[in-house]
């Protein structure tokens, strides 16, 4: 296994600016104009709000992973199952290359 991980790096970092573009629109307000007087409209507005927002919430959680698996690749930890110890399989790091757990430890041993 390549223990620089500087494919996993780069996918990892190309993963982040996209996300990072991902919250910016999902944050951007619409303008649904100034009628307030249909209650249904206001609803759905306030539906779609909360729609946004929970999805940037999620963008951002992923984001804060890839920092995460970013920060192990510098610090020399990237690979290492955080609940055994042993080494992370090279087909989970292809698969999610912020995992912190081995195959066997996802499934609860």
């Amino acid at each position: 296994m390549d223990k620089n991980f500087q494919r996993q790096k780069t996918e990892l970092e190309k993963e982040k600016v996209k996300l990072l573009k991902d919250i910016a629109a999902a944050e951007m307000p619409e303008d649904f104009g100034s009628d307030v007087d249909d209650y249904d409209e206001e609803k759905n507005e306030a539906e779609s709000l909360g729609n946004k927002l929970a999805t940037a919430h999620v963008l951002r959680t992923r984001v804060s992973e890839i920092d995460s698996a970013l920060d192990r690749i510098s610090n020399g930890s990237y690979g290492v199952c955080e609940a055994c110890g042993k080494t992370i399989e090279e087909k989970v790091l292809e698969i999610s290359p912020e995992s912190r757990l081995c195959q066997q430890c996802k499934k609860g041993k």
